[in-house]
């Protein structure tokens, strides 16, 4: 729609997840009436980000060591270890202050459809972490869509024959929702996960 280099920048905006094409045309302009110091500054971090973070060693998290901050922390637990699929489940997580243990980033989650099966995850590292015979708890904090449930019974297989407790989050109704809004499988966890009051 728009000439040369104008399109290509809407093009690669469109390609990231969350941005469609009228909200890569916006920041496109936007950046088009930006100062040169401001967008320089976000090319500059970018390329930034790009040469400089990694991924931790041990548990998948993104950081700027080898090693990342929750990993290093000596006052976490290496009893508990909580198996997210990104490592912004991690953020999600930390922001209740509620966790101590220490997690587990599979990079994803099974879809064959998208291509994604057992070994493309990282479930081998998974298993290595597991070998030590430290941790007594696995928490599998997956999303409750298709991909997520298909992880969590694999990985719930695979855990069966150690001897740890493997533990999934709670699902249901959320507060201040409606009956009449939540959909089957919601709705059926809710009836599941019931507890006496």
């Amino acid at each position: 729609m728009y000439e040369g280099i104008v399109q290509d920048l809407i093009d690669e905006l469109g390609k990231l997840p969350g941005i469609g094409p009228k909200s890569a045309q916006r920041i496109a302009f936007h950046l088009l009436d930006a100062d040169d110091a401001s967008v320089r500054r976000l090319a500059e971090v970018l390329v930034t980000v790009k040469d400089t973070v990694r991924f931790c060693e041990i548990c998948g998290n993104v950081s700027a060591e080898d090693i990342c901050r929750i990993c290093t922390d000596t006052r976490r637990t290496d009893e508990i270890i909580c198996v997210v699929e990104e490592s912004k489940d991690i953020v999600a997580i930390e922001k209740i202050r509620e966790f101590k243990g220490r997690y587990h980033v599979l990079g994803g989650a099974i879809d064959p459809i998208g291509g994604v099966g057992p070994n493309d995850l990282r479930i081998t590292q998974l298993m290595s972490r597991l070998g030590s015979g430290v941790t007594q708890e696995v928490i599998l904090a997956l999303d409750p869509n298709i991909e997520g449930e298909a992880t969590s019974t694999y990985l719930s297989r695979l855990l069966s024959p150690l001897e740890l407790t493997v533990t999934r989050l709670a699902s249901g109704l959320p507060v201040g929702g409606d009956l009449d809004y939540a959909d089957e499988m919601t709705l059926g966890r809710a009836f599941l996960g019931r507890r006496s009051v």
